[in-house]
This record gives structure tokens, C-alpha cells and sequence, in this order.
């Protein structure tokens, strides 16, 4: 596809080191022009500097034959005007950050006339991403394929949880419920188990099950938590506010500190049912004051990485059930795990994702056989959804009798809304998807995955 992405902050140049490599022609838009050319240099693109809003530049950038305009600007109103420029001149599919709350009823009803397929708002996301780690305690992380019929979970093997010292082999005699592990994250290492691995405490566990599934797995390895109610929530920026305010309505009691008076009054006029205090929430002596060590689960959202870093660690000390850190920096996840920051979080890796699935379902309308994508373990593993279209040599064949490349596992098979988890007798039929955990990058269809 031939894709063109204005804004090149963090979210950009996320999405364009994952894009550039699958084959498509990007163009990028930028008005730093230093920025740029270490771009064109890095990944090989096409560059133009200037207003990616302005119609000149749009033609410049030759925006018109694009299939796919991304634009990422800090911009809301930059954003919604060059996808509105780009629908002129004749492109079909755009992608708008739009960040404010107040733009979002006027955005959703007007999207047609505005030009914009699809609206991405990165501080609601990573809410919603913090919302479910808290609605299900266990649960590190949660994606979906086929529709939602298929789950992709990650869990930490914690002391008394029943998988450590287990083999996967050893677990598949004990376990009742259907889940099948396809990868595993043991310090730095990620790690696609075979049948022999032995899981360790402090592994991060990825599986894939239903719905029903999930429940008796976390279930049967005593992974199964209380339910989260006492929340505290340290920054009361734009995350803060739409987790607060979620949070309240669905009868969690919630706690919001933030230091910025004329915020924190603003913060406490808007959520009613939100308890907001204001002062630094990194200090000690307010965090005890403020009852830390009553609360069932603690958000880090400052904007400074290692403040959330600190606090969370002391929220740890202080016993709290579940702890969730915002960190942007990618220097920093090499040492979270050894800092006992067990679940973090990123805006731009959750942003850059949803941008990523959208544009390679996009590209499946147009040959790829991609139909969802997710990254996982920062980005060292990718598990895709694949259809299977048109007849293969690999199909109605035992997967026993298939070589499959290393680091690949064939995860799951969706047949007719039944979800298979496959063994070695299993075999891939025409019209079936079938999830693939891999850390290779850049497979652009089924066939990829065999040797």
C-alpha cells in the first residue's frame, strides 16, 4: 500500500519502524526538518517538510495516490483539517488523533463529512487498556481475534500459582480447561515453549482460550483474584481523568491526586463520585496520608517515567494488590521486571498498535492475508490472524507432518465460529483463521509461517 503519515512524534515514528519494513511506500510529513531526513535515512521513505494540513504539501507528498494518511500531529484541530484536506483530493482511508474529550460526540457523528475513517484518542485508550487490567485482577494484558471468540491473555506466574515447575507437556495431562501457551517472557528472553519447557516463577505467560475458558484456567492454576474496589490514581491528566471517571461509574471507589491546584479543582467539579486531593503524589508523607496502604490497586500517570517508576515501587512495599506504570521510555522495560513493575503500560505502543491492526486490515483487502495483528513483549513477538483464502499445499495436512519455521506456533484454528486448539493431528481447512505467535516480523500471509 502506498501510506503517508503526518506527525512524526512518538506515535509516528512507532508506527513507521513497524510499517516500513512490510512493503509498503511511505511518505512522511513533518515540519522538523532535521527529523525528517534522519527518517528518510533510517527506514528508507519518501520525506517532505512542511504543514501536513497545508493542500500544497498534501500534493507535494503526492497524497493523492495514497491508500492510507495517518496523522498524528499535537494538533487536534491540524489533524481533523489535513484528513479533511486529504478526503478532497481524493483519498479514501484516514486516521486522526484527536485528543480532546469535547471534540469527541461532534467527531464520531461527522466522521463521513470530516473525512476521517477511523479516530484514535491515545489517553482514553490507555484507560480503557488500564480499566480492564483492574476489572480482571489476574489479567496482565487481554486481546481479541475472530471477533472476540478467541482471547490472547498474558499472566505472571506468581508464588502459588500452581504452573510453576510444570511443563507445558505435564500441564496439558493436569489441565481441564482448553488454553493452549504459546509464548513466554523470562526476564529479557522471549521465548515460544515447546512441550518440554518448564515454567518458572516470574515468567510472563501468554495463552490463548475463550471466554469460558479463561475463567476455568485462572481458575484451576490459583490465579483467581478478589475483586479490585479501593483505586488510587496518582496524575490527573487526560488518562487520570477518563480513568477516574470510568472507574466512578462502574462503583470502584477512587482516589485522584493531582498537584496542579487549579487542575485538581477542575478534576473535582467534574468527577463528583471521585475523591481528588491535591498535592505531589510522589511524595511519601502524602501517599501514607492519603491511605496507599488501604488501597487494592495504584496507577502511576506523571508524566516523568522514573516518578512513576519510585511510586510504583513503594506501592509494592506498601503491599497493594496490583500496581499499573506508565512508562513511554523503551530504554526503560529492560529492568521493570527486576524493579518488580510487573504490569506497565505505554499510550504510544497501544496507539501505534490499534494504527498498525487498522492499516494491515486494510492491506488484507488488498492481497495480504493479515486480518488482526497484535505486538507483544514490547514489540519482540507478533501474533496475527490469518485467513485462510485461497487452497494451500499446507492445508488438510496433520501439522505434525508440516515443518514449521522456529519460533512459530500455530496457536489457535477458527473453524465455522469453533475454536480449535490445535495438536499435532490438527489440520488447516480452507475458510479457516488461524492465530500464529511468532517473534519473526513482517509475515504478510500463511504460507510465511511454514518451511
Amino acid at each position: 500500500m502506498k501510506i503517508v503519515v503526518i506527525g512524526l512524534g512518538m506515535i509516528g515514528r512507532t508506527i513507521l519502524r513497524n510499517l516500513s519494513g512490510e512493503g509498503h511506500t511511505i511518505t512522511i510529513i513533518d515540519e522538523d526538518k532535521s527529523l525528517v531526513e534522519s527518517l528518510i535515512e533510517k527506514y528508507d521513505v519518501f520525506g517532505v517538510v512542511g504543514n501536513g494540513a497545508c493542500i500544497d504539501i498534501q500534493y507535494e507528498a503526492k497524497v493523492k495516490e495514497a491508500d492510507l494518511v495517518i496523522v498524528l500531529t499535537r494538533n487536534d484541530e491540524l489533524n481533523i483539517l489535513a484528513c479533511l484536506v486529504a478526503k478532497k483530493i481524493g483519498v479514501k482511508y484516514t486516521v486522526a488523533r484527536v485528543r480532546n474529550p469535547d471534540y469527541r460526540k461532534q467527531i464520531m457523528e461527522m466522521k463521513d463529512d470530516l473525512g476521517i475513517s477511523m479516530v484514535v484518542n491515545p489517553e482514553r485508550e490507555t484507560a480503557d487498556e488500564i480499566f480492564s487490567m483492574i476489572n480482571l485482577p489476574s489479567v496482565a494484558r487481554i486481546e481479541h481475534f475472530a471477533k472476540g471468540k478467541v482471547l490472547l491473555v498474558e499472566v505472571a506466574a506468581k508464588k502459588g500459582c500452581t504452573l510453576v515447575g510444570e511443563s507445558l507437556i505435564s500441564l496439558g495431562k493436569k489441565l481441564k480447561s482448553r488454553v493452549l501457551i504459546c509464548a513466554v517472557q523470562r526476564g529479557d528472553e522471549v521465548i515460544i515453549p515447546s512441550g518440554g519447557f518448564v515454567i518458572e516463577e516470574g515468567d510472563r505467560i501468554h495463552f490463548t482460550a475463550d471466554a469460558k475458558s479463561l475463567g476455568d484456567f485462572l481458575v484451576e492454576v490459583n490465579l483467581v483474584k478478589s475483586p479490585l474496589r479501593n483505586i488510587m490514581i496518582v496524575g490527573g491528566g487526560r488518562i487520570g481523568y477518563y480513568l477516574a471517571d470510568t472507574l466512578s461509574r462502574k462503583k470502584y471507589r477512587v482516589k485522584l491526586i493531582e498537584e496542579n491546584p487549579a487542575r485538581a479543582e477542575e478534576l473535582a467539579e467534574d468527577l463528583p463520585r471521585v475523591t481528588v486531593a491535591c498535592g505531589n503524589g510522589t511524595q511519601h508523607d502524602l501517599l501514607l496520608e492519603e491511605g496507599i496502604e488501604a488501597m487494592d490497586a495504584f496507577v502511576a500517570l506523571t508524566d516523568v517515567d522514573e516518578e512513576n517508576i519510585i511510586v510504583s515501587m513503594f506501592a509494592n512495599k506498601k503491599k497493594v494488590q496490583k500496581t499499573i506504570t506508565q512508562i513511554e521510555s523503551e530504554d526503560l522495560f529492560g529492568m521493570l521486571d527486576e524493579l518488580g513493575i510487573d504490569n506497565n503500560i505505554s499510550p504510544k505502543q497501544i496507539v501505534a498498535g490499534r494504527i498498525i491492526s487498522y492499516a494491515r486490515a486494510l492491506a488484507n483487502s488488498r492481497g495480504s492475508n493479515v486480518l488482526t495483528l497484535y505486538q507483544l513483549v514490547n514489540g519482540q513477538v507478533e501474533a496475527l490472524e490469518f485467513a485462510a483464502r485461497k487452497q494451500e499445499r499446507i492445508y488438510n495436512k496433520p501439522l505434525k507432518a508440516l515443518k514449521i519455521k522456529k519460533n512459530c506456533l500455530i496457536a489457535c484454528i477458527i473453524r465455522q465460529n469453533e475454536m480449535i486448539i490445535p495438536n499435532g493431528n490438527s489440520e488447516i481447512r480452507l475458510g479457516d483463521n488461524v492465530v500464529v505467535v511468532t517473534t519473526h516480523k513482517n509475515f504478510d500471509d500463511l504460507t510465511d509461517v511454514f518451511e
